[in-house]
């Protein structure tokens, strides 16, 4: 019937509040009791302070002597309407009352018995008498100047009255628990209705998602830190959507972009294998083989960009770092694409720095990767006619410790809703242009692995500025 919280919250809290409620309507309930039984003894005990002086006279007299002096102190007893007092005999039989009635010689007088033996000569007694009323009784013992009793004086009174008001407040004590553990059940359930059934839908929803069904609705009922986790999940449900669309989207894309250089490799070698059977003239062959090369190199590229990649999420991409010269490297990288650039109608200017700068350590390669990465989208994105701009800068001055790197163009440019994901994984802005679109993704984390930035500023019509800053090395 209950597990989990439910079970937790019983075990370890409502069983312990209801405990510590039982203990103190307990102790409550005793102390009530402790208090109206002592303030009986004490108004047994105030009366019962008289006989001192009162039977001052007697303490050297005998027993007839001690009976005269009792009959004289009942007679005159002023609290006959509250308690009943009583002389005993030597032997324990009652002589005299207040009341006038005789008392059987056989009733059982337990606390004369306790006070003889007592130090101060007196004892308490609570019980039932033969009528059935419920009393307390105070005996004091008068004893001779030889220290011998010769009688003993006895307080009773009903305490019937008092029984009454502890029974009486005790169920009120008893009510007022009884009330408050119901106000502990009912709070203790709904506070643990308030979270029980909110982990609950969390569970169910984040097994809906992880059964792929990222639609659910995750309602949140409260503004506290049960609401705070529904809006981490939905959030996350909502980034887990779009991530398997970008997916989707990623393997559609790479799908074609294998299948592209595939069939024109596919038909080349079907043409050349059918063509050499009779005389393939040169032009043919020729054309051919620099499409299979040209598209095998296209296709080497897209698996070793996946690679990359994978290496990148799972930690597994180590740098062969080493001193090098940047200046070198870009230029070398600019070479490789500038004959594209101009092949394309499109305009790649850059002036190579005349001063020195200092090293950077780094892997080459990947350094070559990242800056190939980032011209081919910005010739890539550019229209015929249209700049790229590359310019190195290094200030000893004001900026020591980086070499900026930026890389603009003319082209379309990137929208404001798409440009803070054009670095995430899987995000392509531009459906229609060529790419996987993990490209930038591999790139920022080379980027970061070299403890180094990539930012990316743009607008639509207005083209965009990749900037590139590497740490400088410093040496000594």
């Amino acid at each position: 019937m209950f597990k989990g919280i439910t079970r937790r919250w019983i075990l370890s809290t409502m069983l312990v509040t209801f405990l510590i409620v039982i203990l103190i309507a307990t102790g409550i309930i005793y102390t009530t009791v402790y208090l109206f039984n002592n303030e009986v003894e004490r108004d047994l005990t105030s009366v019962s302070d008289q006989l001192n002086s009162v039977f001052e006279n007697y303490k050297t007299d005998n027993s007839t002597s001690f009976t005269s002096g009792a009959q004289d102190y009942i007679e005159n007893f002023r609290y006959k309407e509250k308690m009943e007092v009583m002389a005993i005999n030597s032997s324990g039989r009652i002589i005299l009352t207040s009341t006038g009635f005789s008392y059987d010689d056989n009733e059982n007088l337990p606390d004369f018995e306790a006070a003889k033996s007592s130090k101060d000569g007196s004892a308490f007694w609570r019980g039932t008498i033969g009528s059935g009323e419920s009393v307390m009784s105070l005996t004091r013992v008068i004893t001779n100047s030889n220290g011998t009793a010769i009688g003993a004086i006895r307080y009773l009174v009903s305490i019937a009255e008092v029984n009454n008001r502890i029974v009486i407040i005790s169920i009120i004590i008893i009510a007022s628990s009884l009330f408050i553990l119901f106000l502990i059940v009912m709070s203790s359930s709904y506070f643990i209705r308030s979270i029980v059934t909110p982990v609950k839908e969390l569970s169910d929803t984040a097994r809906k998602i992880a059964r792929g069904d990222f639609s659910t609705k995750l309602e949140k009922h409260y503004n506290d830190e049960i609401g705070e986790l529904c809006d981490a999940i939905t959030d996350m449900s909502k980034d887990l959507e779009n991530t398997e669309q970008m997916k989707n989207d990623f393997i559609s894309r790479v799908s074609h972009e294998l299948r592209t250089p595939l069939t024109a490799i596919k038909g080349w070698a079907e043409t050349m294998q059918i063509s050499g059977r009779r005389k393939l003239d040169r032009k043919t062959f020729d054309k051919g083989m620099d499409v299979i090369i040209k598209e095998s190199g296209r296709l080497t590229g897209i698996v070793e960009e996946l690679l990359d990649f994978s290496r990148i999420q799972t930690g597994r991409m180590v740098l062969l770092n080493e001193k090098l010269d940047i200046l070198a490297e870009l230029d070398e990288v600019i070479y490789m694409l500038r004959d594209r650039a101009v092949n394309e109608g499109k305009h790649l200017l850059y002036d190579e720095p005349v001063e020195v700068f200092p090293p950077v350590y780094g892997d080459r390669n990947r350094l070559k990767q990242v800056f190939i990465n980032v011209i081919d989208n910005a010739l890539k994105y550019t229209p015929e006619g249209g700049v790229v701009a590359i310019e190195v800068k290094y200030n000893s001055q004001e900026n020591p410790d980086n070499i900026i790197i930026t890389i603009t163009d003319t082209g379309c440019g990137i929208s404001a809703d798409d440009l803070p994901k054009v670095k995430e994984k899987f995000y392509k802005a531009n459906q229609k242009v060529n790419g996987s679109g993990i490209g930038l993704a591999v790139a920022d984390e080379i980027m970061l692995l070299h403890k180094g930035t990539l930012e990316i500023e743009s607008g639509v019509g207005v083209g965009t500025t990749v900037t590139l800053t590497l740490p400088v090395l410093r040496e000594g």
